[in-house]
């Protein structure tokens, strides 16, 4: 196959290159990054990249602003205009193409349903709200679905945590429970959906090799809560105590390294029911399991 993936260079870019590569498939990172072994786009215009188009079999989107930062005004608007922007000119090129692929994929976010310690979200019964992450969320998949493509089925990844050693939100765990750190955030009651990278990898081709298309939920069917999560990460890396950290504390780490608390309080109480109902077969489906092969 030939698949292109705009915004590729970061972890789940590069993590899925990789898995595709080694399978045998040809892999075209769109990159804003002027790089020799990516092609360059700007992630808002028209340009010799949507060449790539042509014939090729597989077009993901991944591009977007790390929401890993401050919400500062500043912040907010470049993480709101760079994945409209992307999912937008992407959705022209598409159109605009004449042996386009057949499936379009582009990432979404499971931190678009609501903060829930009781109810799991499915995709069809999970309850959006009005915050700034949610909205990203929404105005997200409004976008990439407001154009209707002929003979292209378009799938929304309403992804949670990712968990790989190379990227992404584990290696920073690590670091901090390495320090004596690594106990429950705030209360630890709030749910941390997560999957690790392999099945991450596995999902979006068995997504691309399926007939779904509409909003999926990718992350693994067995949330954590906070506690649970730092304390089986605790035991996968030796490490016999972890202090906890009240929310006045995170308050005050995060405004240093320039982050949110949200990242960390905000519960992701997440299922894949369509993924579950289609047949697919998670490697790590529970969290102990998953972390042991990442230590």
């Amino acid at each position: 196959m030939k698949i292109i993936i705009a915004g590729g260079t970061g972890f789940l870019g590069i993590s899925l290159s990789q898995y595709f590569e080694n399978r045998g498939d040809e892999v075209i990172t769109l990159s804003r990054k002027r790089d020799p072994q990516t092609t360059y786009w700007n992630g808002k215009d028209l340009g010799e990249w949507t060449a790539h188009l042509e014939n090729a079999d597989i077009l993901i989107n991944l591009a977007g602003k790390s929401v890993d930062c401050r919400y500062t005004n500043a912040n907010k608007k470049v993480i709101l205009s760079s994945r409209i922007d992307s999912t937008r000119v992407l959705n022209l090129a598409m159109t605009n193409a004449i042996n386009k692929p057949k499936v379009f994929l582009n990432a979404s976010t499971a931190t678009i349903y609501i903060h829930s310690e009781t109810q799991m979200n499915t995709e069809e019964n999970g309850i959006i709200g009005d915050d700034f992450s949610m909205g990203i969320g929404k105005a997200w998949e409004k976008e990439f679905f407001s154009t209707t493509i002929e003979g292209v089925r378009k799938v929304a990844l309403r992804t949670s945590i990712v968990l790989g050693n190379d990227g992404g939100a584990l290696p920073k765990m690590k670091a901090i429970t390495r320090v004596g750190m690594g106990g429950k955030n705030g209360r630890g009651n709030q749910f941390v959906s997560w999957i690790h990278i392999n099945d991450f990898c596995r999902s979006i081709d068995f997504l691309i090799q399926s007939d779904l298309e509409g909003v999926v939920n990718i992350t693994a069917p067995k949330p954590e809560t906070n506690t649970d999560f730092m304390r089986q990460l605790r035991k996968s890396m030796n490490i016999p105590f972890g202090i906890s950290q009240p929310i006045w504390l995170l308050e005050l780490g995060t405004s240093i390294i320039r982050t949110e608390t949200e990242l960390l309080l905000k519960s992701r109480n997440v299922y894949p029911q369509r993924l579950i109902d289609a047949g697919f077969q998670f490697n790590y489906d529970n969290i102990g399991l998953c972390l042991k092969d990442l230590s």
